[in-house]
């Protein structure tokens, strides 16, 4: 892979800091898991509110994360920030309409390819799960993995960029904000207070993001928002990755 010198506003280095944090997360819980299998278990068949630990501090780090795309913070991504409308910036060459739906007609049959993927992906391990052939602590341990993967794809490698989506860059990106569904869709077959709060919150993120999309499309083309232009781009998460 060939490193890409760029400069940024220290977007790029909080997703390496958050990398690096997620990297540990999953780590951990691949020791326990063959250690201690029970404290993975925990998450989800012991009481939430007896007591204060390590789940409750897990699911705040989880909880924080999925708010703060719901919130006009500043310090998160363009590829976040690019749905609001403060953010919209015309571009000096003039667009059409028929470009913009053009273009918004081909990103939702992509988006729709990977969500039947994921779908049907996810849909093995259900199935495993509910057969009795893997227990609770392989899917928390998938969420887990999930969860690291989801910064893998923006910082190195993704996969429904590079084979369905083809969109530039993560900024870019048509399904930016669905990393949080994606982490705890293994959890929606969990009953219990600590998975279904986290993933009925991540379906809130998504379904907030599809209403802005669909209400919105300008603000999510770089044909028609200059602010997601590469030339104007201040995150540089391309940085170890080249934009397609």
């Amino acid at each position: 892979m060939r490193i890409i010198k760029k400069t940024g506003n220290g977007v790029y280095y909080d997703h390496v800091i958050q990398f690096v944090f997620r990297a540990v997360v999953f780590i951990a819980a691949v020791y326990f898991y063959f250690t201690q299998r029970h404290l993975l278990e925990a998450l989800v068949n012991e009481p939430f509110f007896d007591d204060f630990g390590y789940k409750q501090i897990l699911w705040v780090i989880f909880m924080v994360g999925m708010i703060s795309h719901l919130l006009p913070l500043k310090k998160v991504t363009m590829g976040i920030r690019k749905s609001r409308a403060e953010t919209y910036t015309v571009p000096n060459e003039k667009f059409t309409l028929e470009s913009l739906y053009s273009y918004v007609q081909d990103m939702n049959i992509k988006a729709w390819k990977v969500m039947l993927v994921w779908l049907c992906f996810n849909a093995v391990f259900a199935a495993l799960y509910l057969a009795n052939i893997i227990g609770v602590a392989e899917m928390i341990l998938l969420s887990f993995f999930y969860y690291l993967s989801d910064l893998i794809c923006v910082l190195f490698f993704c996969p429904f960029q590079t084979f369905i989506m083809k969109n530039s860059c993560c900024v870019n990106c048509r399904i930016f904000d669905w990393g949080y569904f994606m982490i705890f869709t293994p959890l929606l077959f969990i009953k219990s207070f600590y998975s279904w709060s986290l993933f009925f919150t991540s379906c809130v993120v998504l379904i907030r993001w599809e209403f802005v999309y669909a209400n919105h499309p300008e603000r999510f083309w770089k044909g028609s928002n200059a602010s997601i232009k590469c030339q104007n781009c201040s995150d540089k998460l391309c940085q170890s990755k080249e934009p397609l």
